[in-house]
């Protein structure tokens, strides 16, 4: 069954402050290089670019690694959700780039490419049709009959 917006959401939500405290221990590590100062392309240019590199590097990695392994990322099992691609394969490494690439063209116009989940019939967002995946919700796990 396609995953529906609000679900979709949640996770998303979920995933963003595990992803929030990945990036800040990123930047930690960036800190005794700069003083303790922030990272500024006026004061440290090229300390800066690689702080970017790095930075977009772990986002990449984190969400990769819980496509390319699970289908999932944390926020993703917290509500049943799996991302796999249009054949229900779990997705290569090159599949979560094109995904990440193509959030964040959803992203761009205010959202829209995530909001277009309500409007599209098989509850696709842009950036799964981009990408040529889905993210559908996993049945509940059956409990043991207890004998």
């Amino acid at each position: 069954m396609p995953a529906g917006f609000l679900r979709r959401l949640a996770a998303i939500f979920y995933d963003s402050l595990l992803l929030a405290a990945v990036l800040m221990v990123g930047t930690a590590l960036f800190l005794p290089l700069t003083g303790g100062e922030a990272i500024t392309t006026g004061h440290h240019p090229v300390l800066a670019a690689v702080y970017r590199v790095v930075l977009a590097a772990l986002v990449v990695l984190f969400f990769g690694a819980f496509w390319t392994r699970r289908g999932q990322t944390l926020g993703m099992a917290s509500w049943r959700l799996r991302v796999e691609r249009e054949d229900g394969r779990l997705l290569t490494w090159g599949d979560s780039i094109r995904r990440l690439g193509a959030a964040v063209l959803s992203l761009v116009p205010c959202g829209l490419g995530f909001l277009w989940i309500l409007f599209d019939p098989e509850r696709c967002a842009w950036h799964d049709r981009l990408s040529r995946t889905r993210v559908v919700v996993l049945p509940k796990a059956s409990r043991g009959s207890g004998t």
